[in-house]
């Protein structure tokens, strides 16, 4: 079974330079509603990176809204990898250890602001 997490992982990951798609993983802590880590790649690095929240929007669990947690605003570098194999490892170990939750969101390049 870890192999078969690890896998969908690294599938997430992914970036399409086609059409700009970049694959996030979140790391939830649900008992805070708070996005605790984000992982993705960077495409003008050519690496994979995890970062830590260290900060969120204002949120309340009774906003209609399709997330359901409070978004990251800003965050430290936890860690950067060469493969997307050496992420997932990280992150499959960060969710065991803290109990966190997973969220998938696609972004495009077009819609990162700078």
């Amino acid at each position: 079974m870890d192999h078969f997490t690890r896998r969908l992982i690294t599938e997430t990951l992914f970036y399409d330079e086609e059409f700009g798609a970049l694959g996030n993983l979140s790391l939830i802590d649900a008992s805070s509603g708070q996005e605790r880590y984000v992982a993705s790649y960077m495409p003008e690095d050519g690496i994979f990176i995890i970062e830590e929240a260290t900060e969120w929007e204002d949120y309340s669990p009774d906003e209609n809204d399709e997330i359901g947690y409070a978004l990251a605003i800003d965050s430290d570098e936890y860690g950067t990898y060469e493969s997307p194999d050496e992420a997932a490892e990280v992150l499959l170990q960060l969710a065991r250890d803290q109990s966190l939750l997973p969220s998938i969101t696609l972004l495009f390049e077009e819609d990162e602001i700078a």
